[in-house]
Formats: structure tokens, sequence, C-alpha cells
């Protein structure tokens, strides 16, 4: 991999933030929604971003 500059770092510790902020919200969203269609579409909208969070912070070279 390249090497990263300070304002490439930044930018993907916005996208990671956002990544996980939305993770959160749509976990949250899933256990409270009533429609269970609903319920289970944000259960897997929740796990695209955690998936999407995993993937840029495996390749930034965290560790899970």
């Amino acid at each position: 991999m390249t090497e990263l500059t300070a304002k490439d770092l930044d930018v993907l510790t916005q996208i990671l933030t956002g990544e996980e902020m939305a993770c959160k919200k749509a976990k949250l969203y899933s256990n409270t929604l009533t429609d269970a269609a609903l319920a289970q579409e944000m259960g897997e909208i929740a796990r695209a971003h955690a998936q999407r969070f995993t993937a840029l912070y495996t390749l930034l070279g965290g560790k899970q």
C-alpha cells in the first residue's frame, strides 16, 4: 500500500466514524421499528455498514 498523507488519514478517519455511526443508528432503528420487514431491512443495512467499517479498518492495518 502506498504511504498515506495526514490528509488521507483524516478523511479515512471521518469515513470510519461515519460508517460506525450509521451502523449504530441502523441497529437502533432495527430494534425499535414495529414493522418486521423494515426492522429486517435496517438490520441488513447495519450489517453492510459494519462490513464496510471492518474492510476499511483492516485495509489500514487495524486488527479485528
